[in-house]
C-alpha cells in the first residue's frame, strides 16, 4: 500500500470557496463593482471602463458623496496644499506617528459641530462603531445594548464583539424599547444604540423620544449620524441638530466619507468617554492614522459646511423632485422624508438587470441593493440626488426607468 493510499483526505478548498460564489450567482446577489473614474469639478458626470473600448460617459446616482463636496474646490486645494507641506502619510498609529496637527484642528471642529466637549477621528465609520460599541460595552459590567434591528453592520459587529447581552427592539418603535429597557434590572448599564437617517428606508429615528425614554431608564444612547451629518441642520450637525436633541446623545458618531466628501470616521461625546476610547479600543489604537491629506481635505469641508447651506437645500430640493417624478411616472418610489430615493423593486434578479440597462443602454449608473443589505424580498435600487444634478438628469432618468419598467413588466406603483 502506497503512502498516498493511507494518507488522511485532505479538505478540498477550491470546490468550497466555488460553492460560496455559486451560491450567491444563483441567488441573483453576486456584487459586481463598477469600473469608473469621476470627473474633477464636473460630478456626477465620470466615466466607466468596463465592457468599452475605452471609457463611455456616465452619470452617477448612486454616490454617498451627497453634496459633491468631494469635488469642492476648497478641498482639493486644502488637499493639494497638505499633500506639499507635509508628504503623503501620517507615519503609523498616533500613539507612534504622533497628533499630526491637522488631526488635532479637525477633531476640535468636529467636537464644536455637534456641541461636544471632544471627538475622536477613526479610519472610517465602520470602524469607529465597531471599536466604540465594543469597548464601551465591554467597559460597562453587565451591560445590556439595546440595538434597533436596522442597525448598520458595523454597529451589530460592535455589538457581537463586545460580548455583552443585547436586546433588540423593532425598527423606531418606541413601545417596544420601553417593554426591553423596563424588564432589565434598574442597576442594570444600559446602552441604546440606534441611527438618526436609515439609509436603505430613507427613514428618521425620533431621537427625543428615545433621550426620553434613556433619561427614564438611566441608559447611555449612541446615535449614528453617518447618512446625516453635512446633510441636515444650520450648520450640517445632523438631525439631532436640526431637531435642537444634540446635547441629549452621550455619543454621537458619523462619517467622512459621505456627505463631507473626503473619507474616515469619529466620534463625539464628553472628554471621559473619548479618552477611554482614545485609551482602550483597539480599533483606533493598533490602526494608522488617516493621512494628514484627507484629514486637510475633510477640515475644509466641515469648515465649508458650517458656514454654507446652499449645498443642503440644493440637494434636498433635487430629491423632492425626483420623488415627484417618479411618483408621477407610476414609479413604486418608496415613502421617505430624507434624501434618499428609493425605488422598490422586490427582486435581486431584476434589480440587477435594470441596473445593467441603464448601465449599458442610458449611460446611467445606479447600484442594486440586495440581501443582507436589505432583507430579502426588499431589493430595490437607491437613488440619492444631488446639488449637482440637474432637472434635464432628472426627467431623463424618469423616462429611461419607465421604458424599463414597461419593458420588462415590472410592478407599477399601487
Amino acid at each position: 500500500m502506497t503512502v498516498d493510499a493511507i494518507a488522511p483526505r485532505g479538505v478540498d478548498y477550491d470546490r468550497v470557496f466555488n460553492q460560496a460564489i455559486d451560491r450567491l450567482h444563483a441567488e441573483g446577489r453576486y456584487r459586481v463593482f463598477i469600473d469608473i473614474l469621476r470627473n474633477k469639478g464636473a460630478y456626477p458626470n465620470a466615466r466607466c471602463f468596463a465592457g468599452h473600448n475605452g471609457p463611455k460617459p456616465i452619470t452617477v446616482w448612486c454616490s454617498n458623496d451627497y453634496l459633491a463636496m468631494g469635488q469642492h474646490p476648497k478641498v482639493i486645494a486644502a488637499m493639494e496644499e497638505a499633500l506639499h507641506d507635509v508628504g503623503a502619510g501620517s507615519g503609523g498609529t498616533r500613539n507612534i506617528g504622533g497628533n499630526t496637527h491637522y488631526h488635532v484642528d479637525l477633531e476640535n471642529e468636529l467636537a464644536d459641530l455637534h456641541g461636544k466637549q471632544a471627538a475622536l477621528l477613526f479610519t472610517s465609520g465602520y470602524v469607529s462603531n465597531e471599536a466604540t460599541l465594543a469597548t464601551l460595552a465591554r467597559l460597562l459590567p453587565g451591560c445590556v445594548i439595546f440595538s434597533d434591528e436596522l442597525n448598520h453592520a458595523s454597529m451589530i459587529a460592535g455589538i457581537r464583539n463586545s460580548g455583552c447581552e443585547k436586546r433588540v427592539f423593532r425598527h423606531n418603535d418606541l413601545a417596544h424599547l420601553e417593554e426591553l429597557l423596563a424588564a432589565e434590572e434598574p442597576g442594570t448599564a444600559k446602552l441604546i444604540a440606534f441611527e438618526s437617517v436609515y439609509s436603505m428606508d430613507g427613514d428618521v429615528a425620533p431621537i427625543a423620544a428615545i433621550c426620553d425614554l434613556a433619561d427614564r431608564y438611566n441608559a447611555l444612547t449612541y446615535c449614528d449620524e453617518v447618512h446625516a451629518v453635512g446633510m441636515y441642520g444650520a450648520r450640517g450637525g445632523g438631525i439631532s441638530e436640526r431637531d435642537a436633541v444634540a446635547d441629549r446623545l452621550t455619543i454621537i458618531e458619523g462619517t467622512l466619507g459621505k456627505a463631507f466628501g473626503v473619507m474616515g470616521g469619529y466620534i463625539a461625546a464628553d472628554r471621559t468617554i473619548i479618552d477611554v476610547i482614545r485609551s482602550y479600543a483597539p480599533g483606533f489604537i493598533f490602526t494608522t492614522s488617516l493621512s494628514p491629506v484627507l484629514v486637510a481635505g475633510v477640515l475644509a469641508s466641515v469648515r465649508h459646511l458650517k458656514a454654507s447651506s446652499a449645498e443642503r437645500e440644493g440637494q434636498q430640493a433635487a430629491a423632492e423632485q425626483l420623488k415627484t417624478l417618479f411618483a408621477q411616472a407610476g414609479l413604486p418610489v418608496m415613502a421617505s422624508t430624507t434624501h434618499i430615493v428609493p425605488l422598490m423593486v422586490g427582486d435581486p434578479v431584476k434589480a440587477k438587470k435594470i441596473s445593467d440597462i441603464l448601465l449599458a443602454e442610458y449611460g446611467v449608473y445606479v447600484q442594486p441593493i440586495n440581501y443582507p443589505t436589505v432583507p430579502r424580498g426588499t431589493e430595490r435600487l437607491r437613488f440619492t440626488p444631488g446639488p449637482a444634478h440637474t432637472p434635464a438628469m432628472m426627467a431623463e432618468l424618469t423616462q429611461a426607468l419607465a421604458e424599463i419598467w414597461t419593458r420588462l413588466e415590472l410592478r407599477q406603483a399601487a
